[in-house]
């Protein structure tokens, strides 16, 4: 039985405020790959542009996420774990076929299939790229909302990243409800 390729990736590690995304693809033969690279070498339009496409052609996909919350109790990186199984088992309740998950980065996910980590698979696997673009998409989109709600931390501008706007504005107003407790500021 031929196995499916699963992508997986994440966005969100570094900022010190919001959730963390990660986003599961798999993606068929006839995808028009050349859309796709590691989403941090796109530009937000290319970016929005490759997430329309993939969601219409993908054979599936999926975003899971892991809240601020999480993130300070259990830390950034099993809170990343976490958001790209839930990201997979969403695509794994959809379907009986038989994957091969293969995850950006160091780590693998703890889960019941064949799953591989592929360093800078986000620069090398069409899967890791399509997912890489979707979960930064989907967490870019995410705190320009919730920039709405706090514009005082201008995180439509980074986006939780630790810029110095970002701390500034951290020293000013205090933390957000939002911000990450367990980084410094």
């Amino acid at each position: 039985m031929r196995k499916l390729i699963c992508g997986i990736d994440e966005a969100g590690r570094g900022p010190i405020a919001g959730p963390v995304c990660a986003a599961a693809v798999v993606l068929p033969a006839d995808f028009p790959f050349e859309i796709l690279a590691d989403s941090k070498k796109l530009s937000p339009i290319k970016r929005e542009c490759s997430e329309a496409i993939i969601k219409e052609r993908a054979l599936f996909w999926a975003v899971g996420w892991a809240s601020r919350r999480e993130i300070d109790r259990i830390n950034i990186l099993q809170a990343t774990l976490c958001a790209m199984k839930r990201a997979f088992w969403r695509i794994q309740a959809k379907t009986d076929e038989v994957f091969l998950v293969l995850v950006d980065g160091n780590y693998t996910i703890d889960i019941d299939v064949d799953c591989r980590s592929i360093v800078r698979g986000d620069a090398t696997v069409a899967e890791i790229m399509a997912a890489s673009i979707l979960a930064k998409t989907a967490r870019d989109r995410l705190m320009i909302q919730l920039d709405a709600r706090y514009p005082q931390w201008g995180y439509a501008k980074h986006k939780g990243y630790p810029t110095r706007s970002h701390i500034e504005a951290c020293r000013l107003f205090g933390p957000s409800p939002i911000q990450r407790h367990t980084f410094s500021y």
